[in-house]
């Protein structure tokens, strides 16, 4: 009876450290963005899985200065961006959409750059086991864009 019990207990955290380590295989989960021009953190983000298609929202903005929030006002809108995201608060704004999983990589989406408004295509693709969720912008060919690395997030 006590091996059966050690057996069913050994089994159990087998499948809960399996599926621990499953989760980090795909970017779905809570980002920290870092600009890849300054290296400071700008936000966390959500990304969820909705039907495959994995979409992107800003939860918080971090780090804003003195001179961010004069210019911005205390609740930052997307001011450049076109369409329904236009004037519409960055915190809570969905930022990616579209992108399925393609092999070891996540693209065929797009991805909108709050500061700018500007819509690139996006790539994403895992890195340090899934601690870190490279995202690459780019028109046009993946070759020509900028990439941020995101941290993931507890």
């Amino acid at each position: 009876m006590k091996l059966a019990f050690r057996f069913a207990i050994a089994t159990s955290l087998l499948f809960a450290a399996g599926a621990a380590i499953a989760a980090t295989d795909t970017p779905v989960g809570t980002w920290k963005t870092i600009d890849d021009e300054t290296g400071q953190a700008k936000s966390i983000v959500q990304i969820t899985d909705e039907n495959g298609e994995l979409k992107a929202t800003i939860v918080k903005l971090l780090n804003r200065s003195p001179s961010d929030i004069a210019r911005d006002g205390e609740v930052a809108v997307c001011k450049k961006c076109d369409g329904e995201r236009k004037d519409k608060p960055i915190e809570g704004l969905n930022i990616m959409w579209g992108v399925h999983q393609n092999g070891d990589v996540w693209d065929g989406g797009h991805i909108v750059d709050p500061k700018s408004g500007k819509v690139y295509k996006v790539k994403l693709s895992m890195l340090d086991g899934g601690q870190k969720l490279n995202v690459r912008g780019y028109i046009g060919f993946s070759w020509v864009g900028r990439s941020q690395q995101w941290e993931r997030q507890p």
